[in-house]
């Protein structure tokens, strides 16, 4: 029983780890292939270096760019952060070059040491060529970033995308509330206005009729007012009021003789 047993468990066991069906065996090899090609980019990523551009010249684009280094050291990718839009248009209105110039950019070579050699050999230098192109006399600005990696800047420039973004946003929000706070004032005066005007419609419309009533009345007949002569009325309390006889009186004063 117990031998019965355990090559039950085993059966299990490789059937867990040899699977029975082609999806799973095919999902498992994506899997491992996935794995193997992360890991050879991270080995290529770690030989890999990075020099920065503090200053890009002007009429210089990443074509350019990439065709002098080139000749120092294979260049795999190359970023160059635009001008800033109002610098752009201010050069455009005073008449300067009318195409797009870069302020700042990356180099990513191959090779770490080619990095190195390159800043280190250009650095404060003529960048030279065919003396008819406009950076001729212009010099190199250029600095090997030590444990700098491409992901760093591709994750900086996201920050700063969604940093832009984000403030774009609430300059826009901010424009919104304006905007509506300034409709309904505007409405609000619109309303007053309405009234005033009503007033003063009112006003003027009494005004031309009381003009045209006081002709009429002054044509009309003044009335006849009658007034009936009346007695005065009888003091009821002095007639009821007891009176002293006049005999009593003369005994009391006595008679005037």
């Amino acid at each position: 029983m117990e031998q019965f047993e355990q090559e039950a468990d085993k059966a299990v066991l490789q059937e867990e780890e040899n699977p029975k069906s082609n999806d799973e065996r095919r999902e498992i090899r994506k899997k491992k292939r996935k794995k193997q090609q992360l890991l050879e980019e991270t080995a290529k990523a770690d030989k890999r270096g990075v020099c920065y551009l503090s200053r890009i010249p002007p009429h210089m684009d990443p074509l350019k760019l990439r065709q002098i280094l080139s000749h120092y050291g294979e260049i795999l990718r190359i970023y160059l952060t635009p001008e800033d839009p109002a610098a752009q248009v201010h050069r455009k209105r005073a008449g300067g070059f009318r195409g797009k110039e870069f302020s700042e950019g990356w180099v990513e070579f191959s090779r770490k040491s080619v990095a190195k050699r390159v800043a280190k050999m250009l650095n404060g230098e003529q960048i030279g060529g065919k003396k008819r192109s406009t950076f001729f006399y212009d010099l190199w600005n250029i600095k090997y970033l030590s444990k700098f990696k491409w992901e760093d800047l591709t994750g900086e420039i996201a920050y700063k995308n969604a940093s832009r973004e984000q403030k774009l946003a609430l300059e826009i929000s901010a424009a919104k509330k304006e905007r509506d706070f300034y409709l309904s004032k505007v409405e609000k005066s619109r309303a007053l206005t309405a009234i005033e005007e009503r007033m003063k419609k009112k006003q003027k419309v009494q005004q031309e009729s009381g003009a045209t009533a006081e002709p009429s009345q002054d044509k009309q007949v003044a009335k006849v007012i009658r007034q009936f002569p009346q007695t005065r009325p009888v003091d009821t309390v002095v007639q009821n009021k007891p009176r002293l006889s006049q005999h009593i009186l003369a005994g009391v004063f006595g008679s005037g003789s």
